[in-house]
């Protein structure tokens, strides 16, 4: 891996740049008589490089970037953008966005958050990490990951790609009620997807490493190893027979559920009443022994933030504690619709995760199979038949069958399905095998029942 550390974009020569666009675009919007404006100006840039069957098969280079300014007369609002940052184009867009805002219906909700709530002082959370990895070099640890796997067995046959992908951004945020900020952010990640068997006895499967230090990335040998060794665990899969089983979701899966959990629970979804978890605040949503914390200041991590995409700060909180819905996922916007107070949650979810107290030290992956006993191992889902207005939940399964503890075989082409208000209160057991992806984690989440359609 290369210990180049040189940035894709002049971040530290542009933030200063970019807070004088943001205050120009709010004194503007201002002189032309804004009750209130926000401004973002934004930069981004990436480098993503595919092989596959040993040679490479696509470099992209991306850069973007990026002035967005909303403005509002009283209770109307208006958005316009552009990537043109010269004064006259800055000009010209604030002057759009205010005559789309002097033409829209009022809107009650409408507005930017109260002084209180925004975020003046906030910490470093070390959210940018360059890699000044070259193309060539990208190439290089793509092709030893699809190698590794490619070497495990000769039943490996092809490979759908191995990938290497580095992005870097930073912006910066402003409003006409104090609040100035921003920062720069990176992620790089390392991917290959190998496939096994022949004609019609073919499967697939993927892993992946995603990161914001280069540094922290799993080595490229060590996924292709594991990617192979799924794909190849896959070659025995048949269906089964339908019943009811219990279910146990492997980790990467079931952050899924936490992530079901968060749209039944944010406002955009309440105030239009189209989740299951409605007035549910202050009620049993899940098992009595689980809990889910949400914690954006964490250094480093995937969904940490100091502040919401409004510039509301944000803080570590319960969101359930022992089963009990304490809190939603609310913008200033929805906050209003629902007569209640945002949480910081403009853009979404900031670092959850999921525990049990009844989880022991030992609760590994095997442990969790030991538990089952005798049942379903979901590995991949295929489909999004969940309705989050009823909670019914239905998708295409793949995974393995599991009696007495012990993976028999692979399934394949088979169905599950439940409700999600049982599914969550069905929750019996939580591993200690954590893992993070993106802004969630957990460990396998064990169900206790739910429908299998096979054959």
């Amino acid at each position: 891996m290369s210990k180049k550390s040189k940035s894709l974009l002049p971040i530290s020569e542009n933030q200063a740049r970019f807070r004088e666009l943001v205050q120009d675009a709010l004194k503007y919007a201002k002189s032309l008589g804004a009750s209130d404006a926000a401004a973002e100006v934004s930069e981004s840039a990436g480098l993503s490089v595919s092989v596959r069957n040993l040679g490479i098969e696509t470099v992209e280079q991306t850069r973007d970037r990026s002035l967005d300014i909303t403005v509002f007369a009283g209770q109307q609002r208006g958005s316009a953008s552009t990537s043109d940052f010269s004064k006259k184009a800055l000009r010209e867009t604030v002057d759009a966005a205010w005559h789309i805002a002097r033409y829209t219906a009022a809107d009650p909700a409408a507005g930017l958050p109260d002084a209180e709530f925004l975020a003046h002082d906030y910490p470093d959370l070390k959210l940018h990490h360059a890699w000044g990895v070259s193309s060539d070099e990208a190439a290089e640890l793509a092709l030893k990951a699809e190698k590794a796997a490619r070497d495990v067995s000769p039943q490996i046959t092809n490979t759908e790609g191995a990938s290497v992908a580095t992005f870097e951004g930073h912006f910066v945020l402003g409003n006409s009620r104090g609040f100035l900020g921003g920062y720069p952010y990176s992620r790089h990640s390392l991917s290959v997807a190998p496939i096994a068997g022949k004609g019609n006895h073919m499967q697939r499967d993927y892993w992946y490493s995603s990161v914001r230090d280069p540094k922290l990335l799993a080595k490229p040998a060590a996924i292709g190893r594991y990617a192979a060794e799924r794909t190849l665990s896959r070659l025995s899969a048949k269906r089964i027979k339908t019943g009811r089983f219990p279910v146990l979701f492997e980790a990467p899966l079931a952050v899924g559920l936490l992530g079901s959990l968060v749209q039944a629970t944010s406002g955009g979804a309440l105030y239009r009443k189209a989740s299951f978890l409605l007035d549910a605040l202050g009620k049993p949503v899940m098992a009595d022994h689980l809990n889910v914390q949400e914690d954006p200041l964490v250094v480093g991590g995937m969904g940490s933030t100091p502040f919401d995409d409004e510039g509301v700060r944000t803080q570590a909180r319960d969101v359930v504690v022992n089963g009990v819905l304490q809190g939603y996922f609310l913008s200033t916007y929805t906050a209003r619709k629902l007569g209640m107070q945002t949480t910081g949650n403009a853009g979404g979810s900031h670092n959850l995760s999921l525990t049990s107290r009844l989880t022991n030290p030992n609760d590994d992956f095997r442990a969790m199979l030991k538990k089952m006993g005798t049942g379903f191992l979901v590995t991949e889902l295929i489909g999004q038949g969940v309705n989050y207005v009823t909670g019914d939940y239905s998708r295409g399964a793949f995974g393995y069958w599991v009696k007495n503890g012990e993976i028999v075989h692979a399934v394949q082409e088979v169905t599950i399905a439940g409700n999600l208000a049982d599914m969550f209160r069905q929750i019996v057991a939580v591993g200690a095998d954590t893992i993070v992806r993106g802004s969630k984690s957990t460990g396998s989440i064990l169900i206790e029942q739910m429908a299998i359609a096979g054959q």
